[in-house]
């Protein structure tokens, strides 16, 4: 299979793994994608809209091998996002810091403060009052999966906000359960109401969930993809999650299929680019869930155990803010 896009080539022999529809994706925006201005002033190269098919059967996972994807934090920062928390403390706690450059820079900003991520990070994790004025991203992803917020009349024409929202995620189990041929099993993420109120709008924005034969699959359809670095976060995060789902409802996994819509590589990410093109996918990583947790939220990160995966070197590159 390849990435659905126009101009790519079919599978030849020897082109049969699946990360070649990534790799061929990566190479098509380089060579021929609309280079652009963005918001971060970094500049991109970019494609509108692709999509990647990756087949769960048998414990397979989307994990790249022409680079190191540490699955470990991608899996942290999903089972944070299913709390519903929206402070980088818990995070920051566990050694991860995908969120920490967002509420770094507004810290240097609006203080003037010149402190390396470590001395923030380190902070954020030791001073509770510091944590809740600076480490706060808005309500990011997990506020509107699991507290979507919903308000009630309050009488003469006034509104009050519900003390508990709607939980999107504990919806969609119970509707795969008792409603597996709906086509509603969708999460969403992109609150218009409270965009501006969000260190970072949602990129990956919208899943919905299909059951067939007994399988169950999940799509995402991503606003914003940088190909370079955050595809294979999202990508494992996707096929986890419905994998959990898949578990917590007595169903076998089906596809992970990820639609994306601004496909982006940033343009001080030549080198990743050029590195990463010149590897070959070789091996299959495969998931193992030690555990069936009571809930979709109990699930830890010890439940997860990944075998077969020996990837390439890391590739480092620099996250655009």
């Amino acid at each position: 299979m390849t990435a659905t896009l126009p101009g790519y080539p079919s599978i030849a022999p020897g082109r049969d793994h699946w990360e070649w529809q990534y790799l061929d994706l990566m190479r098509h925006i380089w060579e021929q994608g609309d280079e652009r201005v963005d918001r971060t002033g970094v500049g991109t190269r970019s494609v509108f809209g692709a999509t990647i098919r990756f087949d769960l059967a048998g414990g397979a996972m989307p994990l790249l091998t022409t680079k190191r994807v540490y699955w470990k934090t991608a899996t942290r920062e999903l089972l944070w996002f299913l709390t519903g928390d929206t402070n980088i403390r818990s995070l920051c706690a566990q050694g991860v810091q995908i969120w920490t450059d967002w509420p770094l820079d507004r810290y240097r900003r609006e203080t003037g403060e010149s402190i390396s991520r470590e001395e923030f990070s380190d902070r954020i994790v030791a001073d509770a009052e510091f944590a809740a004025r600076w480490g706060d991203l808005g309500p990011v992803y997990g506020k509107q999966w699991v507290d979507w917020p919903v308000y009630e009349a309050a009488g003469d024409g006034l509104f009050r906000r519900r003390e508990k929202g709607i939980d999107q995620v504990a919806e969609v189990v119970g509707s795969l359960k008792a409603n597996p041929g709906s086509r509603r099993h969708i999460i969403e993420g992109w609150n218009v109401a409270e965009l501006d109120a969000m260190a970072l709008p949602p990129c990956h924005k919208t899943y919905q969930f299909h059951v067939a034969n007994g399988r169950l699959s999940g799509l995402l359809y991503q606003r914003s993809c940088d190909l370079g670095l955050g595809f294979a976060f999202n990508m494992w995060s996707l096929a986890l999650l419905t994998r959990m789902f898949a578990q917590q409802c007595n169903l076998e996994p089906g596809e992970a299929v990820w639609t994306g819509g601004d496909v982006h590589l940033y343009l001080n990410h030549g080198a990743l680019v050029e590195e990463q093109l010149s590897r070959v996918p070789e091996g299959e990583a495969r998931l193992g869930i030690v555990r069936r947790p009571e809930t979709i939220f109990d699930y830890r990160i010890e439940d997860f155990e990944v075998s077969g995966y020996a990837p390439q070197a890391h590739i480092a590159a620099p996250v655009a803010v």
